[in-house]
């Protein structure tokens, strides 16, 4: 059997280490089905006569494909592709309860030659750079939750648009190929038309985003102008340390650490959930369900999330959409 050649270019380019180079030649060959299970490859001797690359090199590259699972050696016989493996990588900001639902789903919905790099950038420029280098990791795709920040769209921009995902917010990216988005704005708004007539109830709304949220800002746009054209009135809490929960006040938290904050309040202070204090919580989990009889939520469906997102692993097909955003309303409101 002939020996398929790999296509390595720039070997001598940048600061990259040149076993490096060599891996992910392989991995690419290989995500784009240039090489296939079984297929040969040169030996580590004649690789590198014909790349003019050291013995040492070679031996260093071939090792790590083969302690990854790519290639595998045959005595006598030499080295050969493994079963075909696509690794992704899924970068998202933190690991919460919602979002382990959102990725239990995903998984789930994935064929099994692919193989996920799980990766949490927490909102951090520096970790989201080296996460994204991709000299250093070639994937078969990429789906990552941004964020706002200046140098973020600059980073994502060196992405091949074809390879890449942005989920969940769709931030200050702009010319996005392939999203899945909640819509932050609009959505909000009408689902909160849709909690009319339980707000009536409340003497003030009160927008609970604490200094430390990253939840996306054009929701508090939407909060005023819901406030403004049906005459409430609103307070936006944005300091944690001052916050204080006040009677006949329906809050808004698009927080869990804070949502734990109002629940605690409200029980030292005997406040009745859905009579003296309102809340409406952002993000559904399973334990918002049975809570204090239940907390209302404004949310997506995170398993259809996790379903959405794999499709883009599945098919080669451009991805567009912006998720359902629901309200569900229990005896918290």
């Amino acid at each position: 059997m002939i020996a398929r050649k790999v296509f390595l270019k720039d070997i001598n380019s940048n600061d990259v280490p040149k076993y490096l180079k060599i891996v992910n030649a392989f991995k690419e060959s290989i995500n784009i089905n240039a090489f296939r299970s079984g297929d040969s490859i040169p030996s580590i001797n004649k690789f590198s006569k014909d790349y003019s690359i050291s013995r040492d090199t070679v031996f260093k590259a071939y090792t790590l494909l083969k302690n990854q699972g790519y290639i595998k050696a045959t005595p006598n016989k030499g080295y050969y592709i493994c079963e075909s493996r696509k690794k992704i990588l899924l970068l998202i900001s933190t690991f919460k309860a919602y979002k382990e639902v959102f990725y239990h789903s995903f998984m789930s919905c994935l064929p099994e030659n692919v193989i996920v790099d799980l990766q949490f950038h927490h909102y951090n420029t520096k970790n989201f750079k080296m996460m994204l280098n991709t000299d250093n990791g070639m994937y078969y795709k990429y789906i990552i939750m941004g964020f706002n920040h200046p140098e973020a769209s600059d980073i994502l921009s060196r992405i091949d648009n074809n390879k890449l995902l942005l989920i969940d917010s769709q931030a200050h990216f702009k010319n996005v190929e392939n999203y899945v988005f909640q819509d932050f704005g609009k959505a909000f708004y009408l689902c909160l038309e849709k909690a009319l007539h339980l707000f009536k109830k409340y003497e003030v709304l009160n927008f609970v985003y604490p200094e430390f949220t990253h939840h996306p800002p054009e929701s508090l746009e939407y909060f005023k102008k819901f406030c403004l054209n049906y005459n409430f009135k609103f307070v936006i809490s944005d300091d944690s340390k001052q916050f204080v929960v006040k009677k006949n006040t329906a809050y808004i938290t698009v927080n869990d650490r804070m949502l734990y904050e109002v629940l605690n309040q409200c029980t030292k202070a005997n406040f009745e959930l859905g009579k003296d204090v309102g809340i409406l919580s952002y993000n559904d989990t399973p334990l918002k369900k049975y809570t204090y009889k239940g907390i209302s939520v404004i949310s997506i469906d995170f398993k259809e999330f996790g379903a959405k997102v794999a499709e883009f692993i599945n098919s080669n097909q451009t991805l567009q959409m912006y998720l359902d955003t629901r309200l569900i309303l229990r005896d918290s409101l």
